[in-house]
């Protein structure tokens, strides 16, 4: 089984990427042979579109309600269940993989389409393609689109697997905001040596990059009647941070987990704003706090954390109720705290809670009541026998996000990563503000806080004839309450994509679909029963009209009689 051309086709239009991988392949061998395509894609992408052309049929994926999609194939497969197409293969990234059998000297071409928007993080977005072809391609290319009408600030490729010869197959074009991209290794650039059919192509191939921003209400795009607004401000004075860190120091967490950890907090400590306040809360089935209140950042007391944190060892049970609803008692009780500050508390467990209360519903009730919506609560997951939906609806329902560490080498680097990420919080309470009257199906517009090097996304249906869009934005500064208004012209924003011939024309609504799904889902996530049915429903709804696999959804493939005539590609989820 030869694959003899791959391509993979990524078009980011103003954050939204759309990549299309085509693989031909052709049984060079005198009987039947299995042809296998498998792809790995970001977790965050939806799948849109799959089909597999054997001998000039074509075998399309169909997208239905995942219910009767699984009631379907139960049907056909009376024998049980076959594993599914999709499943997760590691911290980013997820496998779809289909096999049909192939006759002699036939040709199959296997197409995946998925999309995704971008997501900012410490000042970059960061588009991921897998390669690992595991064989040498005849013609095989990467080919990356870059449209970003606000101008790209800067751009850079990195891969796992480069080499000298490999980079001479690299080429970057780059104008004022648009950037192509393109990856064309032949065969002799593939191999590992010029004796072996072995091939270098195995791993990460990475585009990064950052827009040109004004210091203005942020950025309006307009197509069809749909917009999208981005907000990103920086330079801005940072808020004090009131940070409590909560440790678990249960008998799991002993060895290299505690150890990682230690290392981690010290690395922090040093990155602890001179004007911070902070505190460390430890728990097995007993919590102990460090100092009875939180202490300011100030080098002596950066010391002396220091040196509890290097005496933390790990022994016991888990109780995470008493734990979380000290740490709250003690950001309760910080009268000599700045006024104007942002107050988080940050879980790390590795476990179920055992000790206390282990009912993970009370819990999560007993943290929401005493939170009360003041503090953020941001929940890291350490390795996989913790319970991640528990930690993911009790971070959501607190302002916070939830976040999987994972077991290796570099869990220490992930710790830091992620502290990275809410270090700098530079506004809080913030409102994109659109006329009601004329803005329909607006995703979220309200965020309690702004980390620099991360971007803010409102996206919505503009519902009448509009001229102008007028935008406002209300939040808080570290100085002061802020205002920032803009109008954007609706026919020159219309015009910025009219020309551009490799624009997919409803970018904008497929970006505003994708996002709404994504805030619907997550909203499902720490909402009650009933609501939860409601936001399903709508999530269903859209991700059919737009084609989208979602949690929601299945795509049913079809194959050639006489083969396992249908299998299913589920999207798999973090909490599992």
């Amino acid at each position: 089984i030869e694959i003899y051309r791959l391509h993979v086709d990524c078009k980011v239009t103003s954050r939204f990427a759309h990549t299309v991988i085509t693989s031909k392949i052709v049984n060079r061998a005198n009987e039947t042979r299995e042809a296998t395509f498998e792809v790995e894609l970001p977790k965050t992408a939806f799948i849109t579109n799959f089909s597999m052309s054997i001998d000039g049929k074509v075998y399309p994926g169909i997208i239905k309600e995942k219910a009767s999609a699984q009631q379907e194939y139960d049907t056909a497969v009376s024998q049980g269940q076959s594993a599914g197409l999709v499943k997760i293969t590691g911290r980013k990234l997820e496998q779809f993989q289909v096999s049909v059998s192939t006759a002699a000297s036939s040709k199959v071409t296997f197409e995946l389409t998925y999309e995704e928007l971008l997501k900012r993080q410490l000042g970059k977005f960061e588009l991921l393609i897998k390669v690992r072809p595991k064989q040498l391609v005849k013609h095989f290319q990467i080919d990356v689109h870059i449209f970003e009408p606000q101008g790209i600030s800067f751009l850079e490729t990195d891969s796992t697997f480069m080499t000298n010869e490999l980079t001479e197959a690299l080429t970057k074009v780059q104008s004022e905001t648009k950037a192509h991209i393109l990856f064309k290794p032949t065969v002799d650039q593939q191999k590992i040596n010029p004796e072996l059919d072995e091939t270098l192509l195995n791993g990460d191939f990475i585009v990064r990059y950052d827009v040109k921003r004004g210091a203005t209400a942020g950025d309006v795009q307009i197509v069809n009647g749909y917009f999208v607004h981005y907000f990103a401000p920086s330079e801005m004075p940072v808020f004090p941070k009131n940070i409590i860190f909560v440790i678990d120091r249960s008998g799991s967490m002993a060895g290299r987990k505690i150890e990682q950890t230690r290392d981690a907090l010290l690395k922090i400590l040093q990155d602890l704003r001179p004007e911070d306040h902070f505190g460390f809360i430890t728990f097995n089935n007993k919590v102990a706090e460090w100092k009875s209140s939180l202490l300011q950042a100030t080098a002596d007391n950066v010391e002396s954390a220091a040196g509890f944190v290097e005496t933390i060892s790990a022994s016991g049970g888990t109780d995470i109720n008493s734990a979380l609803l000290t740490a709250v008692s003690v950001l309760a009780k910080g009268e000599s705290l700045p006024e104007r500050s942002v107050s988080m508390i940050i879980l790390l467990t590795d476990g179920q809670p055992t000790s206390g209360e282990s009912s993970v519903e009370v819990i999560q009730e007993n943290a929401q009541k005493a939170v009360h919506g003041k503090y953020a609560l941001f929940c890291l997951g350490f390795g996989f026998d913790v319970s991640y939906k528990f930690l993911e609806k009790m971070a959501l329902s607190n302002g916070g996000v939830a976040r999987r560490i994972y077991e290796n080498a570099d869990a220490t680097l992930q710790l830091q990563g992620f502290y990275q990420e809410v270090a700098t919080p530079i506004l809080m309470k913030i409102q994109m503000q659109y006329p009601e009257n004329a803005v329909e199906g607006l995703t979220k517009n309200n965020f309690k806080l702004f980390f620099e090097g991360s971007e803010i996304i409102v996206s919505g249906k503009i519902s009448k004839e509009l001229d102008l869009l007028p935008v406002e934005i209300k939040a808080q500064s570290h100085v002061s309450d802020l205002t920032l208004k803009e109008e954007a012209n609706v026919k020159e924003k219309e015009q910025v994509f009219q020309n551009q011939s490799y624009i997919f024309g409803n970018f904008i609504e497929r970006l505003w679909a994708y996002l709404t799904i994504q805030q619907l889902l997550e909203k499902g996530i720490s909402a009650q029963e009933e609501d939860q049915k409601t936001l399903e429903a709508q999530a269903l709804e859209l991700s059919l009209r737009y084609s989208f696999v979602t949690p929601l959804t299945s795509m049913v493939v079809t194959k050639p009689a006489g083969q396992q005539q249908t299998e299913l590609a589920n999207k798999p989820t973090e909490a599992g």
